[in-house]
């Protein structure tokens, strides 16, 4: 990928994360994915003694529903247990497909055990953190909310699955969610630099447009 390319793409990469401190809370909220390093974030995080309860949400999405048969919660949580998470402190919600059913459906799973954490840790995708914040804010303002991710630079976050050029396109649609989604309701606004939009046009214009959605 040439070095302007790679240049636009981690000034949207540093866009989307919020760099939280983290702090004690009721629970580590992970959000599943294709990428199972989330599940070892989160994982750590419990380890590490941020939150006595993890929940791990996800069922089978876009991109996983045609590499596994398997619910992405299902596979995180098996990730946390051998990594030494005890089962009876991990909740598991295996029906969501996107973002907004991740928080609804984990919102009814909670309901039905009577628990009601009031703070949360997020742990999402490192391009996804931004988003993340913005969908939960709108659905669950009144929690206390931190957001994290698999601890990785964007060149160190690059596997044969998740090719530079993929990774370039996810995170451009991703960008345009956050442009977008506010209108619709789906998010709360978060502003967006001059700078960071412009290099999200750039990028449009070079072709990264596979995963935006039409306006």
């Amino acid at each position: 990928m040439q070095e302007k390319t790679l240049t636009l793409a981690k000034k949207i990469w540093d866009y989307h994360h919020l760099n939280h401190t983290l702090e004690k809370s009721d629970c580590i909220f992970a959000l599943g994915s294709h990428d199972l390093r989330v599940a070892d974030r989160a994982a750590d995080l419990y380890l590490e003694g941020w939150a006595p309860w993890v929940i791990f949400s996800g069922g089978l999405g876009n991109l996983t529903k045609e590499i596994w048969s398997e619910p992405e919660a299902d596979q995180f949580a098996a990730i946390a247990v051998k990594r030494g998470v005890p089962a009876k402190n991990i909740l598991i919600e295996n029906k969501s497909t996107n973002t907004g059913e991740n928080i609804l459906f984990t919102q009814q799973l909670l309901s039905a055990k009577n628990f009601d954490p009031q703070s949360f840790i997020v742990v999402q995708k490192p391009y996804m953190e931004r988003r993340s914040y913005a969908t939960f804010k709108k659905h669950w303002p009144q929690k206390k909310l931190l957001v994290t991710s698999p601890q990785l630079s964007f060149d160190e976050y690059i596997t044969e699955t998740i090719t530079e050029e993929k990774l370039v396109n996810i995170m451009v649609g991703d960008l345009q969610r956050i442009k977008l989604y506010p209108a619709k309701g789906f998010q709360v606004y978060q502003e967006i630099p001059d700078d960071v939009l412009e290099a999200y046009e750039e990028l449009v214009k070079m072709g990264f447009d596979k995963h935006m959605v039409k306006e």
